[in-house]
């Protein structure tokens, strides 16, 4: 059974002005790891982002959460992977999607392909990706994605590659991440549309999701970090209310999730840490990526569970 651990992500750019001083606060508050998620929104992009949280801090690992492939040649994902593990002194985890938001998609004038075709290509690169690290020259010509002679030099510090995330909410993706990557970041199941469905964000989809990795993976599933990506949390003490992300969700929601979500962390302490070991042992989920507005009040829990 995996030790607990907990990152801090954001998705806003609500800490740019103070970036040296948040990421600082992120490390000595006990958090194993700080991911910047990749939208083109309002948001800090992830690579700068993180090489200058690299310089402040020591022990903090770093990552995107997640890069969405469609956005990026593999060429260029595993250079600035490489290099940002040699500024990290070997601390970045590299986050690596299919991609689903459209907003993105139209901003960027692409077209937003069907999910099996949006996986084939991240499916393609993630393979480049991984030879390139590993230190292959590349020659590559495929259904998406042409390489010749393809190096990356520096190489990564950390051997073979940096450990590789995947986001996974549908079950193909899931299979995949099981197979192909160290830690699997698990979410709600994708619409069609671009929206998470949610009849996929309870405990008993995720408990779903768990046992597909576990039959995909086989013996290397105790090798798996599972990580869940939280979208709201809070500490439930003195009177305080939900957070309004949350709240709206709930509202929406309706009773399916009134009895909780893994995707919702809100509650007493005790509750909190209770539903973890709980969710642990049943699932094999020991990872939360936690929202930056709600790092300090999960500061106590975080410092008792990291590496329990």
């Amino acid at each position: 059974m995996r030790p607990f651990r907990f990152a801090v992500y954001t998705n806003n750019a609500d800490q740019a002005d103070d970036w040296s001083a948040f990421a600082r606060r992120v490390e000595e508050l006990g958090y194993g790891a700080l991911y910047v998620t990749d939208h083109l929104s309002r948001q800090l992009a992830p690579p700068v982002a993180l090489a200058a949280a690299a310089a402040v801090t020591t022990t903090l690992r770093i990552g995107p959460y997640v890069l969405a492939n469609d956005f990026r040649h593999p060429l260029i994902v595993a250079r600035e992977a490489a290099t940002l593990d040699r500024l990290s002194g070997g601390r970045y985890e590299l986050g690596l999607g299919a991609g689903w938001k459209r907003h993105d998609y139209r901003q960027l004038g692409m077209p937003y392909d069907r999910a099996g075709v949006r996986i084939d290509r991240m499916l393609e690169a993630l393979g480049l990706i991984r030879r390139l690290l590993s230190g292959e020259t590349v020659t590559h010509e495929g259904p998406h994605y042409r390489l010749d002679r393809a190096r990356v030099q520096p190489r990564p510090i950390q051997h073979p590659h940096p450990p590789i995330m995947l986001g996974a909410g549908g079950p193909r993706m899931v299979r995949i991440a099981a197979r192909e990557a160290q830690i699997v970041s698990l979410v709600p199941q994708f619409s069609p549309a671009g929206r998470p469905m949610i009849r996929h964000a309870t405990e008993a989809a995720l408990e779903k999701r768990a046992a597909m990795i576990r039959a995909a993976a086989g013996d290397r599933f105790n090798q798996l970090e599972l990580n869940v990506f939280v979208g709201d949390a809070g500490i439930v003490a003195g009177g305080r209310h939900l957070a309004s992300g949350a709240h709206a969700l709930l509202r929406s929601a309706g009773p399916p999730l009134i009895g909780g979500s893994p995707y919702l962390l809100y509650g007493t302490t005790d509750a909190l840490r209770e539903q973890m070991l709980r969710r642990r042992e049943r699932t094999g989920v020991s990872s939360y990526g936690i929202p930056a507005r709600a790092m300090e009040a999960f500061a106590p829990l975080v410092a008792e569970l990291s590496g329990r």
